[in-house]
């Protein structure tokens, strides 16, 4: 079933290739959406798609080499039917 979340990372989230791993785990998994980094150091993340995959996402991305997740906020939103990819945002 498909889900949309807003999802806030914190911990050591910047500067450490957390966009660009997000991006390419959003690709892998087929979800859309996007990820930008935030003035207080976090990291937001919008993600569409299948909540298996969503789940496979954010172990992927807790799995990145320099990434040290200390927290995540998890809110449920609205389905964006006509959205079609996974941007970073800037």
């Amino acid at each position: 079933m498909e889900k949309r979340y807003r999802l806030s990372f914190y911990g050591m989230v910047q500067g450490v290739g957390f966009r660009y791993t997000a991006m390419h785990a959003a690709n892998m998994y087929r979800l859309t959406g996007y990820v930008k980094n935030e003035y207080d150091g976090s990291v937001t993340c919008e993600v569409q798609g299948d909540e298996e995959a969503i789940g496979s996402f954010v172990a992927t991305i807790s799995k990145g080499r320099f990434i040290d997740i200390s927290g995540i906020n998890k809110k449920v939103l609205e389905i964006i039917p006509d959205e079609r990819s996974f941007e970073v945002r800037y």
